[in-house]
Protein backbone atom coordinates (compact mmCIF):
# COMPACT_ATOMS: atom_id res chain seq x y z
CA UNK A 1 0.00 0.00 0.00
CA UNK A 2 2.58 2.63 1.11
CA UNK A 3 4.87 1.65 -2.37
CA UNK A 4 1.95 2.13 -4.38
CA UNK A 5 1.22 5.27 -2.73
CA UNK A 6 5.10 6.86 -2.56
CA UNK A 7 4.90 5.40 -6.94
CA UNK A 8 1.59 7.60 -7.25
CA UNK A 9 3.15 10.67 -5.83
CA UNK A 10 6.90 10.48 -7.54
CA UNK A 11 4.04 9.83 -10.82
CA UNK A 12 2.19 13.05 -9.89
CA UNK A 13 5.29 15.21 -9.60
CA UNK A 14 6.25 14.43 -12.44
CA UNK A 15 2.95 14.52 -14.15
CA UNK A 16 3.61 18.21 -12.45
CA UNK A 17 6.89 19.49 -13.52
CA UNK A 18 5.76 17.57 -17.33
CA UNK A 19 2.96 20.25 -17.28
CA UNK A 20 5.03 22.71 -16.20
CA UNK A 21 7.56 22.54 -18.66
CA UNK A 22 5.29 22.79 -21.47
CA UNK A 23 3.49 25.83 -20.24
CA UNK A 24 6.87 27.12 -19.75
CA UNK A 25 6.48 27.76 -15.68
CA UNK A 26 9.19 25.39 -14.55
CA UNK A 27 10.68 26.36 -11.05
CA UNK A 28 13.70 27.29 -11.31
CA UNK A 29 16.40 25.14 -9.43
CA UNK A 30 18.13 26.18 -6.92
CA UNK A 31 21.61 27.78 -7.33
CA UNK A 32 24.76 26.51 -5.77
CA UNK A 33 26.20 29.42 -2.75
CA UNK A 34 29.34 30.70 -3.72
CA UNK A 35 30.77 32.95 -0.45
CA UNK A 36 33.06 35.78 -0.69
CA UNK A 37 34.96 37.63 1.71
CA UNK A 38 35.83 40.97 1.55
CA UNK A 39 38.27 42.04 4.44
CA UNK A 40 38.93 46.05 5.08
CA UNK A 41 39.13 48.43 7.73
CA UNK A 42 35.56 48.96 8.77
CA UNK A 43 36.02 50.58 12.40
CA UNK A 44 38.44 53.10 13.76
CA UNK A 45 40.51 56.23 11.51
CA UNK A 46 39.87 55.41 7.87
CA UNK A 47 36.96 52.92 8.04
CA UNK A 48 34.69 55.50 5.91
CA UNK A 49 37.34 53.32 3.08
CA UNK A 50 36.51 50.06 3.84
CA UNK A 51 32.83 50.78 4.33
CA UNK A 52 32.35 52.28 1.26
CA UNK A 53 34.16 49.43 -0.28
CA UNK A 54 32.37 46.81 1.64
CA UNK A 55 29.01 48.46 -0.06
CA UNK A 56 30.57 48.55 -3.26
CA UNK A 57 31.35 44.90 -3.59
CA UNK A 58 28.13 43.95 -1.86
CA UNK A 59 26.54 46.16 -5.22
CA UNK A 60 28.86 43.82 -7.60
CA UNK A 61 27.26 40.80 -5.80
CA UNK A 62 23.11 41.65 -5.89
CA UNK A 63 23.58 42.57 -9.16
CA UNK A 64 25.03 39.31 -10.25
CA UNK A 65 22.18 37.40 -8.31
CA UNK A 66 19.59 39.29 -9.72
CA UNK A 67 20.90 37.88 -12.85
CA UNK A 68 18.86 35.43 -14.46
CA UNK A 69 22.04 34.14 -16.76
CA UNK A 70 24.52 33.99 -13.37
CA UNK A 71 25.07 30.08 -12.50
CA UNK A 72 25.50 30.63 -8.80
CA UNK A 73 24.25 32.65 -6.12
CA UNK A 74 26.71 34.57 -4.25
CA UNK A 75 27.09 35.42 -0.71
CA UNK A 76 29.52 38.32 0.95
CA UNK A 77 30.90 37.75 4.35
CA UNK A 78 32.78 40.46 5.74
CA UNK A 79 35.49 41.03 7.95
CA UNK A 80 37.11 44.10 9.78
CA UNK A 81 41.16 44.31 9.86
CA UNK A 82 41.21 47.12 11.63
CA UNK A 83 44.05 48.14 9.55
CA UNK A 84 46.24 46.07 12.16
CA UNK A 85 48.68 42.92 10.46
CA UNK A 86 48.20 41.36 13.66
CA UNK A 87 44.35 41.31 13.46
CA UNK A 88 44.75 40.70 9.89
CA UNK A 89 46.36 38.01 10.16
CA UNK A 90 43.92 36.58 12.66
CA UNK A 91 41.15 37.39 10.48
CA UNK A 92 42.74 36.21 7.03
CA UNK A 93 43.37 32.97 8.43
CA UNK A 94 39.98 32.29 9.88
CA UNK A 95 38.38 33.32 6.22
CA UNK A 96 41.39 31.04 4.27
CA UNK A 97 40.86 27.94 6.68
CA UNK A 98 37.04 28.55 5.88
CA UNK A 99 36.05 25.48 2.85
CA UNK A 100 32.90 27.50 2.03
CA UNK A 101 34.87 30.67 1.25
CA UNK A 102 36.02 30.64 -2.07
CA UNK A 103 37.88 33.80 -2.78
CA UNK A 104 38.68 36.87 -1.12
CA UNK A 105 38.60 40.98 -2.10
CA UNK A 106 41.04 42.26 1.01
CA UNK A 107 42.66 44.81 2.47
CA UNK A 108 43.00 48.88 2.34
CA UNK A 109 46.09 49.19 4.37
CA UNK A 110 49.54 47.54 3.26
CA UNK A 111 51.03 46.60 6.40
CA UNK A 112 48.27 44.45 6.79
CA UNK A 113 48.52 43.01 3.14
CA UNK A 114 52.13 42.23 3.63
CA UNK A 115 51.37 40.90 6.76
CA UNK A 116 48.41 38.11 5.29
CA UNK A 117 49.72 37.62 1.52
CA UNK A 118 51.49 33.87 3.33
CA UNK A 119 48.38 32.89 4.57
CA UNK A 120 46.50 33.09 1.28
CA UNK A 121 49.15 31.59 -0.26
CA UNK A 122 49.21 29.08 2.45
CA UNK A 123 45.68 27.91 2.70
CA UNK A 124 45.35 28.16 -1.58
CA UNK A 125 43.08 30.57 -1.33
CA UNK A 126 42.79 32.99 -4.25
CA UNK A 127 42.10 37.03 -2.99
CA UNK A 128 42.50 40.29 -5.20
CA UNK A 129 43.65 43.20 -3.36
CA UNK A 130 41.06 46.02 -2.36
CA UNK A 131 43.29 49.08 -2.52
CA UNK A 132 46.91 48.24 -1.03
CA UNK A 133 49.33 49.54 -2.89
CA UNK A 134 52.98 48.52 -1.60
CA UNK A 135 54.94 46.74 -4.37
CA UNK A 136 56.24 44.84 -1.84
CA UNK A 137 52.68 42.78 -2.10
CA UNK A 138 53.01 41.48 -5.34
CA UNK A 139 56.56 42.07 -6.69
CA UNK A 140 58.48 41.09 -4.26
CA UNK A 141 56.80 37.16 -4.20
CA UNK A 142 55.01 35.28 -6.73
CA UNK A 143 52.19 33.77 -4.80
CA UNK A 144 49.48 32.79 -7.82
CA UNK A 145 46.63 33.39 -5.17
CA UNK A 146 47.81 37.60 -5.04
CA UNK A 147 46.18 39.84 -7.73
CA UNK A 148 45.94 43.44 -7.30
CA UNK A 149 44.00 45.33 -9.96
CA UNK A 150 45.24 48.66 -8.67
CA UNK A 151 48.26 50.41 -9.05
CA UNK A 152 51.73 50.66 -6.96
CA UNK A 153 53.09 53.37 -4.89
CA UNK A 154 55.51 52.87 -7.73
CA UNK A 155 52.75 54.12 -9.86
CA UNK A 156 52.42 57.64 -8.04
CA UNK A 157 55.67 57.89 -7.05
CA UNK A 158 56.78 57.95 -10.35
CA UNK A 159 54.22 60.79 -11.01
CA UNK A 160 54.57 62.86 -8.21
CA UNK A 161 58.24 64.52 -7.90
CA UNK A 162 58.09 65.33 -11.47
CA UNK A 163 54.72 67.14 -11.19
CA UNK A 164 56.46 68.96 -8.61
CA UNK A 165 59.70 69.94 -9.75
CA UNK A 166 58.02 71.13 -13.34
CA UNK A 167 55.95 73.19 -11.22
CA UNK A 168 59.09 74.60 -9.82
CA UNK A 169 59.45 73.29 -6.78
CA UNK A 170 62.89 72.01 -5.38
CA UNK A 171 62.77 72.17 -1.29
CA UNK A 172 61.05 69.18 0.39
CA UNK A 173 59.88 67.97 4.23
CA UNK A 174 58.58 64.57 4.45
CA UNK A 175 56.90 62.89 6.85
CA UNK A 176 56.00 59.22 6.35
CA UNK A 177 54.60 56.70 8.67
CA UNK A 178 57.08 53.80 9.55
CA UNK A 179 54.22 50.33 8.39
CA UNK A 180 54.69 48.89 5.01
CA UNK A 181 52.73 51.58 3.63
CA UNK A 182 55.05 54.94 4.33
CA UNK A 183 58.27 52.53 4.32
CA UNK A 184 57.55 51.66 0.38
CA UNK A 185 56.63 55.00 -0.21
CA UNK A 186 58.71 56.95 1.13
CA UNK A 187 61.55 54.33 -1.01
CA UNK A 188 60.40 55.29 -4.53
CA UNK A 189 59.19 58.39 -3.70
CA UNK A 190 63.23 58.77 -3.16
CA UNK A 191 64.05 56.80 -6.28
CA UNK A 192 62.40 59.14 -8.57
CA UNK A 193 62.96 62.51 -6.23
CA UNK A 194 67.36 61.07 -7.69
CA UNK A 195 65.92 62.10 -11.25
CA UNK A 196 65.11 66.00 -10.32
CA UNK A 197 66.83 68.44 -9.45
CA UNK A 198 64.67 68.65 -5.94
CA UNK A 199 66.20 68.22 -2.42
CA UNK A 200 65.01 66.52 0.49
CA UNK A 201 65.79 69.13 3.79
CA UNK A 202 64.64 66.23 5.90
CA UNK A 203 62.62 62.94 6.89
CA UNK A 204 60.36 62.23 9.80
CA UNK A 205 59.22 58.80 10.58
CA UNK A 206 56.06 59.03 12.95
CA UNK A 207 53.62 56.31 14.29
CA UNK A 208 49.99 56.04 12.86
CA UNK A 209 48.60 56.79 16.05
CA UNK A 210 50.73 59.50 16.54
CA UNK A 211 48.77 62.76 17.73
CA UNK A 212 51.39 65.34 18.17
CA UNK A 213 53.66 66.30 15.29
CA UNK A 214 54.99 69.52 17.34
CA UNK A 215 58.49 68.45 17.17
CA UNK A 216 58.37 67.53 13.82
CA UNK A 217 56.86 70.76 12.56
CA UNK A 218 59.30 72.88 14.72
CA UNK A 219 62.44 71.16 12.67
CA UNK A 220 60.50 71.90 9.14
CA UNK A 221 59.43 75.73 10.36
CA UNK A 222 63.44 76.44 10.89
CA UNK A 223 64.17 74.36 7.80
CA UNK A 224 61.80 76.45 5.62
CA UNK A 225 61.27 73.67 2.57
CA UNK A 226 58.56 74.77 -0.08
CA UNK A 227 56.82 71.51 0.15
CA UNK A 228 56.02 69.20 3.13
CA UNK A 229 55.32 65.51 1.58
CA UNK A 230 53.18 63.00 3.42
CA UNK A 231 53.68 59.12 3.10
CA UNK A 232 51.03 58.53 5.22
CA UNK A 233 47.27 57.38 5.53
CA UNK A 234 44.03 60.50 5.69
CA UNK A 235 44.01 60.67 9.62
CA UNK A 236 47.86 61.41 9.98
CA UNK A 237 48.02 63.67 7.53
CA UNK A 238 44.75 65.84 8.70
CA UNK A 239 46.15 66.44 11.85
CA UNK A 240 49.29 66.96 10.75
CA UNK A 241 47.54 69.75 8.03
CA UNK A 242 45.82 71.23 11.07
CA UNK A 243 49.12 71.67 13.22
CA UNK A 244 50.87 73.60 10.61
CA UNK A 245 48.31 76.02 10.50
CA UNK A 246 48.61 76.28 14.62
CA UNK A 247 52.08 76.62 14.13
CA UNK A 248 52.38 78.91 11.21
CA UNK A 249 54.29 76.86 8.30
CA UNK A 250 54.27 78.14 5.41
CA UNK A 251 54.57 75.33 3.24
CA UNK A 252 52.71 73.53 -0.05
CA UNK A 253 50.89 70.51 1.28
CA UNK A 254 51.70 67.41 -0.66
CA UNK A 255 50.62 63.71 -0.31
CA UNK A 256 50.02 59.68 -1.84
CA UNK A 257 46.89 58.40 -2.73
CA UNK A 258 46.68 57.42 1.15
CA UNK A 259 45.34 61.34 2.34
CA UNK A 260 43.13 61.26 -1.31
CA UNK A 261 39.48 60.55 0.48
CA UNK A 262 36.85 62.64 1.33
CA UNK A 263 37.16 61.89 4.99
CA UNK A 264 40.28 64.44 4.84
CA UNK A 265 38.14 67.41 3.70
CA UNK A 266 35.45 66.54 5.88
CA UNK A 267 37.44 66.68 8.81
CA UNK A 268 39.82 69.72 7.73
CA UNK A 269 36.49 71.86 5.68
CA UNK A 270 38.11 75.03 4.15
CA UNK A 271 41.83 73.76 5.04
CA UNK A 272 41.80 71.52 2.85
CA UNK A 273 41.69 73.81 0.23
CA UNK A 274 44.52 73.54 -2.50
CA UNK A 275 46.36 70.37 -0.40
CA UNK A 276 47.45 67.92 -3.19
CA UNK A 277 47.40 64.22 -3.48
CA UNK A 278 47.60 61.31 -6.08
CA UNK A 279 44.63 59.50 -7.45
CA UNK A 280 45.29 55.88 -8.57
CA UNK A 281 43.42 55.23 -12.31
CA UNK A 282 41.27 57.47 -14.25
CA UNK A 283 38.47 59.69 -12.44
CA UNK A 284 35.29 58.01 -11.67
CA UNK A 285 33.42 60.56 -13.61
CA UNK A 286 35.45 59.97 -16.96
CA UNK A 287 35.20 56.30 -16.66
CA UNK A 288 32.58 54.79 -19.33
CA UNK A 289 30.30 53.22 -16.37
CA UNK A 290 31.43 55.99 -13.65
CA UNK A 291 28.06 57.71 -14.10
CA UNK A 292 26.18 54.29 -13.90
CA UNK A 293 27.75 53.44 -10.72
CA UNK A 294 27.15 56.41 -9.05
CA UNK A 295 23.87 56.12 -9.44
CA UNK A 296 23.38 52.16 -8.79
CA UNK A 297 25.22 53.12 -5.53
CA UNK A 298 23.07 55.54 -4.58
CA UNK A 299 19.81 53.37 -5.08
CA UNK A 300 20.34 51.21 -2.35
CA UNK A 301 20.88 53.43 0.17
CA UNK A 302 23.79 51.95 2.22
CA UNK A 303 24.70 54.13 5.25
CA UNK A 304 27.52 55.07 3.86
CA UNK A 305 29.37 56.82 0.60
CA UNK A 306 31.20 55.11 -1.78
CA UNK A 307 33.93 57.56 -1.36
CA UNK A 308 36.69 57.90 -3.35
CA UNK A 309 37.64 54.26 -3.50
CA UNK A 310 34.67 52.27 -3.45
CA UNK A 311 34.27 51.99 -7.22
CA UNK A 312 37.42 49.96 -6.87
CA UNK A 313 35.99 47.32 -5.22
CA UNK A 314 32.88 47.34 -7.34
CA UNK A 315 35.67 46.72 -10.60
CA UNK A 316 37.27 44.02 -8.34
CA UNK A 317 34.67 41.92 -6.99
CA UNK A 318 32.64 41.85 -10.73
CA UNK A 319 35.88 40.49 -11.73
CA UNK A 320 36.21 38.15 -9.39
CA UNK A 321 32.44 37.16 -10.20
CA UNK A 322 33.39 37.08 -14.33
CA UNK A 323 36.04 34.61 -13.48
CA UNK A 324 33.96 32.24 -11.09
CA UNK A 325 31.33 32.16 -13.91
CA UNK A 326 33.75 30.99 -16.27
CA UNK A 327 35.83 28.70 -14.71
CA UNK A 328 33.40 27.54 -10.82
CA UNK A 329 34.25 28.04 -7.52
CA UNK A 330 36.89 25.41 -6.07
CA UNK A 331 40.09 27.86 -5.52
CA UNK A 332 42.37 25.77 -7.54
CA UNK A 333 40.26 27.05 -10.85
CA UNK A 334 39.79 30.50 -8.94
CA UNK A 335 43.60 30.70 -8.91
CA UNK A 336 44.83 29.80 -12.13
CA UNK A 337 41.36 31.59 -14.00
CA UNK A 338 42.44 34.86 -12.48
CA UNK A 339 46.16 34.72 -13.49
CA UNK A 340 45.01 34.05 -16.74
CA UNK A 341 43.41 37.39 -17.27
CA UNK A 342 44.16 39.36 -20.15
CA UNK A 343 42.42 42.82 -21.33
CA UNK A 344 39.05 41.93 -18.82
CA UNK A 345 36.96 44.88 -19.28
CA UNK A 346 36.01 46.40 -15.65
CA UNK A 347 34.94 49.53 -14.57
CA UNK A 348 38.37 50.55 -13.94
CA UNK A 349 39.90 49.61 -17.64
CA UNK A 350 41.08 46.45 -18.86
CA UNK A 351 42.92 44.47 -16.40
CA UNK A 352 45.78 42.13 -17.55
CA UNK A 353 47.98 40.55 -14.67
CA UNK A 354 51.54 39.84 -15.19
CA UNK A 355 53.26 36.85 -13.70
CA UNK A 356 53.55 38.35 -10.57
CA UNK A 357 49.57 39.73 -10.14
CA UNK A 358 49.99 43.15 -10.90
CA UNK A 359 47.38 44.63 -13.24
CA UNK A 360 49.74 45.76 -16.33
CA UNK A 361 47.11 48.87 -17.07
CA UNK A 362 47.29 50.71 -13.50
CA UNK A 363 48.51 54.50 -13.44
CA UNK A 364 48.07 57.56 -11.32
CA UNK A 365 47.85 61.20 -11.60
CA UNK A 366 47.74 64.36 -9.22
CA UNK A 367 44.58 65.50 -7.82
CA UNK A 368 43.93 68.72 -5.33
CA UNK A 369 41.49 69.76 -3.36
CA UNK A 370 38.94 72.56 -5.03
CA UNK A 371 36.07 74.11 -3.48
CA UNK A 372 35.55 71.26 -0.76
CA UNK A 373 36.18 68.95 -3.30
CA UNK A 374 39.06 66.63 -5.22
CA UNK A 375 39.55 67.27 -8.82
CA UNK A 376 41.93 66.26 -11.38
CA UNK A 377 44.75 68.73 -11.53
CA UNK A 378 44.13 69.21 -15.53
CA UNK A 379 40.48 70.15 -14.44
CA UNK A 380 41.27 72.91 -12.08
CA UNK A 381 41.75 75.94 -11.72
CA UNK A 382 45.22 75.97 -10.20
CA UNK A 383 46.20 74.36 -13.29
CA UNK A 384 45.35 77.67 -15.40
CA UNK A 385 46.87 79.75 -12.79
CA UNK A 386 43.26 81.16 -12.42
CA UNK A 387 44.36 80.36 -8.29
CA UNK A 388 47.85 79.60 -6.97
CA UNK A 389 49.19 76.91 -4.58
CA UNK A 390 51.62 77.60 -1.39
CA UNK A 391 55.22 78.75 -2.09
CA UNK A 392 55.09 78.69 -5.52
CA UNK A 393 58.62 79.55 -6.89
Amino acid sequence: MRANRVKYLSGLAGAFFAMAALLGTAPAMAKDKVRIAFIANLSGGGSHIGLGGRNSADLAIRQRNADPKSKYEYELVSYDDECKPSVGVQVATRVASDDSISAALAHYCSAVAMATIGVFHKFNMPMLIFTAISPEITDDQKFDEVNRVGPSAIDQNRVGPKFMADLGYKTWAVIYDTTAFGTSNDKYFTQFMEKTDGKVLAKFGVSPDQQDFTAELTKIKELNPQVIYLETLAPVAARVRLQMDKLGVNAQFDSVSGVFSDEYIKTLGPLAEGSLSRRNGQPLEDLAGGKAFIEQYAAQKYDQPADVWGHFAYAEMSLLLDVIEKVGPSRDAIVKGLRAVKEHPTLLGPVTFNDHGQNINSTASVVVVQDGKWIGWDKSEYATGKRKLSRLP
